[in-house]
């Protein structure tokens, strides 16, 4: 198991896609479970992302959009093979606020995610406020992720303000969080409180954490 965590991570961080899912597949074939695959070699793989971005590692936006995918088309395979249906931690729905096109972002997040066992629901891009509230409550979510590129989609009247103005106005303020994240909010860290969000997410991989805590609030 060593070894196969040892070649899976240096393939990650080499973006080699190819090399990542060869290790997997000779796992599979040399009899390692799937529960094994997702929480003992891509899950620590999504967590030494994490680890070496917050000791400033200079890891770049392809190994984080790498790790993500790769983690998103395992799991995807390897849970269907599980002996017992996963325990989902929680729900999500995603996307880009309305006027931004921009999807990069929300798709490293999804990939994290989905290796962490919590359910996301990707709204696509360019997604009114109302609907992302509407979703949220038809799928049972805790948390709603708002993506923005541009400083005038992230500040926009249709973007997580509103999400937060709709909440407020049906009473829903205390059953859903809100995380913001995207090039805006890095440049003004304190963004996220202006636009009435709960948290925001430095990056795609670190928002996984982020997200799961924002989870275990609001289910207590």
């Amino acid at each position: 198991m060593e070894k196969i965590i040892k070649e899976y991570n240096e393939a990650i961080f080499d973006t080699d896609r190819e090399r990542a899912l060869a290790v997997i597949h000779h796992a599979v074939a040399s009899g390692v479970s799937p529960e094994d695959i997702v929480f003992k070699v891509v899950v620590p793989a999504i967590e030494a992302m994490i680890k070496s971005i917050s000791e400033n590692f200079d890891a770049n936006l392809a190994q984080h959009f790498m790790a993500a995918q790769i983690a998103s088309e395992v799991t995807e395979a390897m849970v269907a093979r599980f002996a017992a249906p996963p325990q989902i931690i929680g729900r999500m729905v995603i996307g880009t606020a309305s006027g931004d096109l921009h999807s990069l972002g929300k798709r490293i997040v999804s990939g994290c995610l989905r290796s962490m066992m919590i359910e996301v629901t990707d709204l696509g891009v360019n997604v009114p406020a109302g609907r992302f509230v509407d979703e949220a409550m038809a799928r049972e979510a805790q948390v709603i992720g708002i993506s923005a590129m541009m400083v005038h989609t992230a500040r926009g009247e249709d973007g997580c303000l509103k999400v937060r103005k709709i909440l407020k106005d049906r009473g829903l303020e205390n059953r859903f969080k809100l995380i913001v994240g995207g090039a805006p909010f890095r440049y003004d860290p304190e963004l996220y409180r202006t636009v009435g969000a709960d948290a925001w997410a430095e990056d795609g991989v670190t928002a996984s954490r982020v997200i799961a805590g924002l989870i275990k609030e609001v289910l207590g």
